[in-house]
This record gives C-alpha cells, structure tokens and sequence, in this order.
C-alpha cells in the first residue's frame, strides 16, 4: 500500500508540473509526460494487485469478505483509480471535460487512498497478533 501511495504522489507531483508548464506556456520536458503515463500504469497495476491479495487472502483466511470498512474502502480507491485512468486516456484539445473530469477524480481519491490506509491499519492491528 505504501507504494501506491508513493506512485499517487509522483503522480500528484509531476500533474502539478504538467498544469504549471500548461497554465504558464513554458516548455516542458518530453519525460515528464511519458513518466507521469508510466507511473500511472504503475499505480493501476498496483491498486488491482492489492485488491487481489486482499480477496484471495481474505477468503482463503477467514472465507468470507466484509469484516470491516476496509473492503468499501478499497472497492471505492480501485473505482477511482480505474475512473482516473479511463479519464486520463480521454484527454484531448478536443474533449476539455476529460481533464477537469480527471483532476477532480485524483482529488477524491486522494481522501479515499487515506481512508483505505486508515481502515487497512485497523485491519492489521485487529487480526494480526
């Protein structure tokens, strides 16, 4: 989980480069794009690992799922993820919305990555001796 977080906030960090280099007509390097893309692949396949080590694990342990808030927590941020990714391939001169679409959803998820690292806190501190 804490990689993924790491991976949101190089996004965040190198999103805020992009919109600045944007919003200012500044040139802007050829990499920081094709890193930003790459890191959200990353961030991609990191948040369906997790869900699918949280599943597996979860059934094969105790067999059932929903023992805790830490589920709708994380079914919400694997949402957004895959909502942020659909919107980012989206963005074009030609379709404006696909940008603002794309920056409101990270700052949704930006709370949700909180709460599901709350809640899988809780998890750990609760069923691990």
């Amino acid at each position: 989980m804490g990689l993924s977080v790491t991976a949101y906030l190089v996004l965040a960090t190198l999103g805020g480069w992009l919109a600045l280099t944007r919003l200012t007509n500044r040139p802007r390097p050829g990499w920081v794009r094709s890193l930003h893309i790459a890191v959200g692949v990353i961030l991609v396949s990191l948040v369906l690992l997790l869900l699918s080590i949280g599943i597996i694990g979860t059934l094969g342990e105790y067999g059932s799922l929903g023992h805790s808030y830490h589920l709708p927590a994380g079914l919400t941020v694997v949402t957004l993820v895959l909502l942020s990714a659909w919107s980012a391939a989206r963005i074009d001169v030609s379709r404006p919305w696909a940008r603002r679409l794309h920056v409101g959803i990270n700052g949704i998820l930006f709370v949700a990555l909180a709460t599901v690292t709350f809640t899988g806190w809780q998890v750990v501190q609760k069923y691990l001796p």
